[in-house]
């Protein structure tokens, strides 16, 4: 007991002293040492660890970071625990080597230790199989669906959950005392570290975060940053998922780490990189894109999702762990809450403090076991849930092609989509007479492809730079001056056809008529005179000269089927229009030009 005892006051001992160091370095004997398998033996503060200790924490071993890609990917079963523990390592990583190379910013220990903190509860909100549960299966579980302004919402919720299960977290397991410890300020750390993990500064250019003032605005561009999507939690879970999944990895974050410099732009502090890493940037972003194409977004991933989302809205009112997730059922709880995120109220939440704790204990019984409960459950009312059992068996419906798209808002674009693929299976039924497909074996699919998280801009419109030689001088890399071969567009749209029937031979019909819908179903006829006059001329594929068709110029057109492009130059030299299918355009002027086209091309937007 003595020496137990002399051990604890030694620890003791030596934290103090730590507290009392300017330095942001901490005393080995007081680290928790890790073995991360991506990150190598990682230390974190006691601090942290208390809150590792704590079932809130410890249902993260639970969430596979991935969710059901594991089902298709053997190797990707890590964990959301693991992926936290390695965001608030990175995260005092970037902290430190800003603190080293830039002391004047004043980064103190408790400024260390809340960015730690944010990267360590960052995803303590999240449902089971990842972002299927907030982005998809919430959604149409909640009321908001027929509410309308709540739907936008629910992309935000595992951050908005995240903080209210730090809250329960901190509550139910006295981590206020040990914060105080540590010198942390609740009234005003408390905030910040909400602020951080929502990734929450300002508004119309205003500041407007309470939890640190302006000049340490750097800090909330660590661990999630909406200014530029360059942060600790995309660097970890970049090199985890390729770690697991078997990907290999071309983006390297400790160079971007150890060049990390601040710079004020505009009167505001951001974190900016050398400007000879810019080509490391663009490999972060393609990284993602990668990871999005061949996983993320997997041909048969959507498919189980699907499935297991059918399966989840059929159990919710049955299983009383799914019942109490409905955190906002009520139109009045809605509104109230929605009022308060309107407020961007990140104060502790004393007005419903007992409702939080409550909702949040029921929260924290969902994770991933939710699929063998269905999956195995003996209660009548969840046999239509039971289809799970079509996962387990492989029970699939089958890609049977997909093809790129043009650029255009998804969500419409899927019903055109589907539409005009329901036509197309009735055209080919009549040009195939033994054989017949029915348009209701079949789904449509549009997803999408980007490397950065908001916009198809280029990714780094909003990162800044710095030179060797002025590193206090923040500017922009355009991206002529990065790399001439840089794409053009930076978001692509992705239209997947699924078979529902477990038939080879309609399977092998259904290709057919898919090759047929991409390349053959198209039909345009042109003029060489306005008002659809002058030599007329039917063209079904891409066009890059005219000349073989006995006319060189478009002045009027006829879209018939699919849609096209309108290029004024040949060879699809720009500017380029976009012309709607069974629309008609008697002049230049109705495709929003004044001189005629000289060659065009099918695609399908």
């Amino acid at each position: 007991m003595s020496g137990s005892g002399g051990t604890k006051d030694v620890k003791r001992c030596t934290i103090a002293a730590d507290l009392q160091n300017n330095s942001l370095q901490f005393s080995k004997d007081v680290l928790k040492i890790f073995n991360d398998p991506v990150h190598g033996h990682i230390g974190l503060h006691p601090l942290l660890v208390k809150m590792t200790d704590t079932p809130q924490f410890q249902r993260l071993r639970h969430l596979k970071q991935l969710g059901t890609k594991y089902l298709i990917y053997p190797g990707a079963t890590h964990t959301r625990f693991a992926h936290s523990i390695g965001v608030a390592y990175l995260a005092g990583c970037l902290v430190k080597s800003l603190h080293e190379n830039q002391p004047e910013l004043n980064i103190t220990k408790q400024d260390f230790l809340c960015v730690q903190i944010a990267g360590l509860c960052h995803d303590l909100g999240h449902g089971p199989f990842s972002h299927l549960f907030d982005g998809m299966f919430i959604p149409d579980v909640r009321p908001g669906k027929c509410l309308g302004f709540l739907s936008s919402l629910m992309l935000m919720f595992h951050e908005k959950a995240s903080v209210q299960m730090f809250h329960c977290m901190r509550k139910k397991n006295g981590l206020d005392k040990v914060m105080k410890n540590y010198e942390l300020n609740l009234d005003e750390d408390i905030v910040f570290i909400e602020e951080l993990i929502q990734a929450r500064t300002s508004s119309d250019g205003k500041w407007t975060a309470k939890g640190r003032a302006e000049n340490k605005s750097f800090l909330y561009e660590i661990v999630a940053n909406k200014l530029n999507g360059i942060d600790v939690d995309k660097w970890d879970y970049l090199s985890r998922d390729c770690h697991y999944l078997g990907i290999p990895n071309g983006f390297d974050h400790q160079r971007l780490l150890k060049s990390a410099r601040v710079c004020k732009v505009d009167g505001r502090n951001h974190i900016c990189f050398r400007d000879k890493v810019a080509d490391n940037v663009y490999d972060m972003f393609h990284t993602r894109y990668i990871l999005y194409s061949q996983a993320y977004e997997h041909k048969i991933v959507n498919i189980i999702e699907e499935k297991i989302i059918d399966a989840l809205l059929e159990a919710k009112d049955k299983l009383p762990k799914i019942s109490p997730i409905a955190v906002f059922r009520l139109q009045d709880d809605i509104k109230r809450k929605i009022q308060r995120i309107k407020e961007n109220s990140s104060e502790t939440h004393e007005d419903d403090g007992h409702s939080t704790l409550r909702e949040m204990k029921e929260f924290a019984k969902l994770t991933d076991h939710i699929f063998e409960e269905i999956l195995y459950s003996t209660d009548v009312g969840l046999q239509g849930a039971q289809k799970l059992e079509d996962v387990v068996k492989r029970r699939l419906p089958k890609c049977v092609g997909e093809t790129r798209l043009g650029k255009k808002d998804k969500h419409p674009l899927k019903k055109a989509l589907q539409n005009d693929w329901n036509e197309a299976v009735d055209e080919w039924n009549k040009l195939q007479p033994t054989v017949f497909l029915d348009k209701k074996d079949f789904s449509v699919d549009v997803i999408q492809l980007h490397c950065t998280y908001s916009t198809d801009k280029n990714p780094i419109d909003n990162v800044y730079f710095y030179r060797k030689r002025n590193p206090n001088e923040a500017f922009k890399i355009k991206k002529y001056e990065a790399s001439s071969l840089l794409p053009e567009e930076f978001t692509e749209y992705v239209c997947r056809i699924y078979h529902t029937k477990n038939s080879d031979e309609e399977e092998r019909d259904a290709k057919e008529c898919f090759d047929w819908w991409c390349h053959d179903k198209c039909k345009i006829l042109v003029y060489d005179q306005k008002e659809f006059k002058g030599n007329e001329r039917l063209i079904t594929g891409d066009c890059p000269s005219l000349d073989d068709y006995g006319i060189t110029e478009v002045h009027s057109c006829k879209v018939h089927r699919g849609f096209w492009k309108l290029y004024e130059g040949p060879n699809y030299n720009e500017p380029e229009y976009i012309l709607e299918q069974g629309k008609e355009y008697r002049s230049p002027a109705d495709w929003g030009c004044k001189a005629f086209a000289s060659s065009l091309k099918h695609v399908r937007i």
